[in-house]
């Protein structure tokens, strides 16, 4: 589920801002941002945002800024190298003039940045507090859409139960149209001969049996009210991976269901049920 996230605080002398977007992703893939400075304590950050955050790909990018840039520093071994390489190569070539501070001085890495990394070394519990508000204010952020989400979701699965219902309401007429269908046919095949009535009954057993649902539709309405009441109540360590589980259990269901229709209301109704599973599907992957 996407989401975005903001906070900032004083490290030591430095100012930290962090900043946390998360898009849809299956499983927990964070990309971190990190100066420098903060790089020590990348794994900290990670488990802070990993407690935070269950599913997504989470981006995270740290800014750090300061009142003054550091001091510039430099190289006096490199320095003295080279003024001394200079003036023997002056020498060598017979070249007049003196070698120049400022020359040496614009040769390569004699002058250098000063050290960036003036952050405490007891610096990591700030900078994860930092990145936990972030988090926090993201997981806020997500939880206001999900909720959102969520009705969409128990609306089409309201779509499912209804059609679900209608197969319950249908199996019964189903088996007795079945029933009275090859009674009649039999009874054209065996043109005035007399049947024998106990087979007649095993078959028309056998038929009600291979064409029963009843308990493809229990399994249905079990897995519909799991499904409705994991959504509504949540779970600490999130409910996506569930609501998956139980959205393969119910495909599952119509598929058989399906298979035993011969029945062509039945099978509208199953291919309806399974395109409204398909797109709760692909929004409870965006759900944690």
């Amino acid at each position: 589920m996407t989401g975005f996230g903001a906070a900032d605080g004083m490290v030591g002398m430095t100012h930290v801002s962090v900043e946390v977007r998360a898009v849809n992703h299956r499983f927990f893939s964070p990309s971190l941002k990190l100066p420098a400075a903060l790089s020590r304590w990348e794994g900290e950050v990670r488990e802070a945002l990993r407690k935070r955050i269950a599913r997504g790909h989470v981006t995270l990018t740290a800014r750090l800024e300061r009142d003054q840039a550091p001091a510039a520093v430099i190289d006096e071994a490199r320095f003295a190298e080279y003024a001394s390489q200079l003036k023997t190569l002056r020498d060598a070539n017979d070249l007049r003039g003196e070698v120049e501070v400022a020359t040496v001085l614009r040769l390569p890495d004699v002058v250098r940045a000063g050290a960036t990394d003036d952050l405490p070394d007891d610096a990591a519990e700030s900078v994860v507090g930092i990145v936990d508000r972030a988090a926090t204010a993201l997981a806020e952020m997500r939880e206001r859409e999900g909720a959102v989400l969520a009705a969409v979701i128990l609306e089409r699965l309201g779509i499912v139960e209804s059609a679900v219902e209608r197969i319950a309401a249908r199996a019964p007429e189903r088996v007795i149209a079945q029933r009275d269908r090859l009674l009649e046919n039999v009874a054209k095949l065996a043109n005035g001969l007399v049947l024998d009535e106990q087979r007649m009954a095993q078959e028309i057993a056998i038929l009600a049996d291979r064409l029963d649902v009843g308990e493809e539709i229990d399994r249905f309405r079990t897995h519909i009210a799991a499904f409705s009441q994991t959504l509504r109540a949540g779970a600490g360590d999130g409910v996506g991976k569930r609501l998956g589980f139980l959205l393969q259990e119910m495909l599952r269901e119509a598929n058989t269901t399906g298979s035993k229709a011969n029945d062509a209301e039945i099978q509208r109704d199953v291919i309806a049920i399974k395109e409204e599973l398909e797109r709760i599907r692909e929004q409870v992957e965006n759900i944690e």
